[in-house]
C-alpha cells in the first residue's frame, strides 16, 4: 500500500491559496495566531485473554483557526476543511480587542525533519498485525506455566499538518507514531501479580515486528511479575530512595518539568516562579526538554517534532543547569509576553485544541557516579526501578507516585522485591536533595503520555540513576 500526499488530505475541499486569503482576513486585527490543518488516522489492535478483542480504524480531518490579541485568545475550530466553515470561525475573533502593537514575527524557517512521511498503518497488512499479536500471546503463554493471562496491544496513527499564517508564513509536518504494549498476569498460589512493558515512538512498524523486538517485550514484563510474585510489603517512614536510570525520569517529568512551563511561571503559579538564576537543585543536576532527539533507528523518539504545533522549530532548552535555573518551555504567547524567544514548546493535542507550553522530550543528564558505588552507600532505603501512575500539584510542585517494581535496600544491597511503595514529596525539594547522579542516562522505551489542561500529548521522559536523600515512602508494612 502507498502512503496518500498529505495536501492532497488537507486541501481536498479548499484551494491552499483561498485558505491562506482567509487567515489574512480573520487574523487582520490580531497581534498573533494561525489556521491549523490536520489529517490524521489512527489504528489500534488489542489481543486479549486469547483473541482479538479490539480491531478500530478511523480517520479525521479539521482546523483550528486561533487569533491571540494581548492576553486573550479567540479560538474556533471545525471537523471540516472548507471555505465556509473558515469563514464562519474567522467571525469569532472579531470579539478580541485590536492589536495594539505590530504582528509577532513568524517562527524561524526550519530545514530539519526528523522521521519518515510514511504512513505505518500501510505498510503492513491487517493479517499481519494479528498474527504478530497471536505469536507474543502464544509465547508469553508457554515462558512460564505461571502466566495466566496475556494481553498484547499494537497501535499506530499517522498526522499531517500545516500551519498558516496571516502574514504569509507556512509549515507542515507529516508525523508517524507507533506502539507496542504487552501485559503479563502469573499466579502462584492464589496469588496474581501484573508485569508490563511498552516500546515506540516517531516510525514505522518495522523494528516491532522483529523477534528480538517483542521477544525483549515478554521478557521484561514477565520479569516483572514473577518479581512482584515474591514482594513483600514496602516498608514506610523517610529514607533514602535509589531512582533507576529511564522511564523512572516520568517523576521528574511530573514533579518538575511541569513547573518550568511558560505560562505558569508567566502567571506565578508554579514554585519556579521569578527564580531564573537561582539554584533550585543540587550541584550536577542539569535538566533539559530536547524536541529533536533521535531513537537508536535514527528516527524521533515519542516527543520528538520536527515544528511544534505553532511552526517553531524544536530545540534543546536547557532548563536547570548544575542546579541553576536557566529558563522555561515557551510557546509563542507566554514567550511574547515574558519577553523572550520561544523554544518550540507550543503543542496541542489536535485541531480541536488552541495550543499552550508543553514538554516533548525532558530528562536529566548523567552524571559521574558508578551505580554500584551509589547503592553501595545506602545503609537502608530502597530501590525504585520502575513507576506507574503519579499526581503532582503544579503550584507546590507536591507529588505522589506509585512504585510498579521496587527493592528494599540493606547494608548497600538490594534485598526483598516490595509492593504498595509510593513516593511522596515536592520537585522542588527533592531537586536540592540529591546526593548522586549515576554515569548510566536513558532514555524511556516510548510510551510516554502527558496530560495537561485537558489535553494528551506524546512525550519523552529520562534519567540516570539518581540518590535521594529524606524522600517520604509510603507502604503497606
Amino acid at each position: 500500500m502507498t502512503t496518500p500526499d498529505p495536501r492532497s488530505l488537507l486541501y481536498a475541499q479548499i484551494d491552499p491559496a483561498r485558505a491562506q486569503a482567509l487567515t489574512a482576513e480573520a487574523l487582520g486585527r490580531c497581534d498573533d495566531g494561525e489556521l491549523y490543518l490536520q489529517f490524521i488516522a489512527s489504528e489500534a489492535f488489542l489481543f486479549d485473554d486469547g483473541r482479538l478483542k479490539t480491531a478500530d480504524y478511523s480517520r479525521d480531518a479539521g482546523f483550528g483557526l486561533r487569533g491571540v490579541s494581548g492576553e486573550m485568545t479567540g479560538f474556533a475550530h471545525a471537523n471540516e476543511i472548507t471555505e465556509a466553515s473558515i469563514r464562519r470561525a474567522g467571525e469569532t475573533l472579531q470579539l478580541l480587542d485590536p492589536a495594539k502593537g505590530k504582528p509577532a514575527a513568524p517562527p524561524r524557517a526550519n530545514n530539519h525533519h526528523l522521521y519518515t512521511d510514511q504512513s505505518p498503518l500501510d505498510t503492513l497488512g491487517f493479517a499481519e498485525k494479528v498474527a504478530l499479536l497471536e505469536t507474543i500471546d502464544a509465547a508469553a503463554r508457554a515462558r512460564d506455566p505461571r502466566v495466566v493471562q496475556v494481553s498484547a496491544s499494537l497501535a499506530a496513527n499517522w498526522s499531517a499538518i500545516e500551519i498558516i499564517r496571516g502574514d504569509g508564513f507556512t509549515a507542515s509536518d507529516v508525523r508517524p507514531m507507533v506502539r507496542l504494549n504487552v501485559s503479563i498476569v502469573v499466579e502462584q498460589n492464589g496469588r496474581r501479580e501484573t508485569g508490563s512493558f511498552g516500546i515506540g515512538g516517531r516510525r514505522l512498524y518495522d523494528d516491532l515486528f522483529l523477534p528480538e523486538t517483542w521477544n525483549r517485550a515478554i521478557d521484561h514484563a514477565l520479569a516483572q511479575a514473577l518479581v512482584n510474585l515474591e514482594s513483600v510489603a514496602a516498608p514506610a517512614g523517610e529514607m533514602t530512595v535509589l531512582v533507576g536510570p529511564g522511564w523512572p525520569g516520568v517523576l521528574l517529568h511530573e514533579a518538575v518539568g511541569h513547573g518550568l512551563e511558560g505560562d505558569f511561571n508567566r502567571k506565578g503559579a508554579s514554585a519556579f516562579s521569578g527564580r531564573i538564576g537561582e539554584r533550585v537543585g543540587a550541584p550536577g543536576v542539569t535538566v533539559v526538554d530536547d524536541g529533536t532527539l533521535l531513537g537508536a533507528l535514527g528516527q524521533g523518539r515519542r516527543g520528538s517534532l520536527s515544528i511544534d504545533d505553532e511552526g517553531t522549530p524544536t530545540s534543546e532548552t536547557v532548563l536547570i543547569e548544575d542546579g541553576i535555573l536557566k529558563g522555561y518551555m515557551q510557546d509563542r504567547l507566554n514567550a511574547r509576553l515574558m519577553g523572550v524567544a520561544p523554544t518550540g514548546n507550543g503543542r496541542r493535542e489536535s485541531y480541536a485544541h488552541a495550543p499552550m507550553p508543553r514538554m516533548t522530550n525532558t530528562f536529566m543528564k548523567a552524571g559521574n557516579d558508578d551505580p554500584a558505588e551509589l547503592l553501595s552507600r545506602v545503609k537502608t532505603g530502597i530501590f525504585a526501578k520502575s513507576f506507574g501512575g503519579g499526581q503532582v500539584d503544579i503550584v507546590s510542585g507536591k507529588f505522589v507516585f506509585s512504585c510498579t517494581e521496587a527493592y528494599k535496600i540493606e547494608n548497600g544491597k538490594l534485598g526483598a522485591p516490595i509492593k504498595g511503595a509510593t513516593l511522596i514529596g515536592d520537585g522542588p525539594t527533592v531537586l536540592t536533595r540529591v546526593k548522586g547522579i549515576g554515569n548510566d542516562m536513558e532514555l524511556d522505551e516510548g510510551i510516554g503520555i502527558c496530560g495537561k489542561g485537558g489535553q494528551s500529548v506524546p512525550a519523552g521522559v529520562g534519567q540516570p540513576t539518581l540518590l535521594v536523600e529524606g524522600l517520604t515512602v509510603g507502604g503497606t508494612g
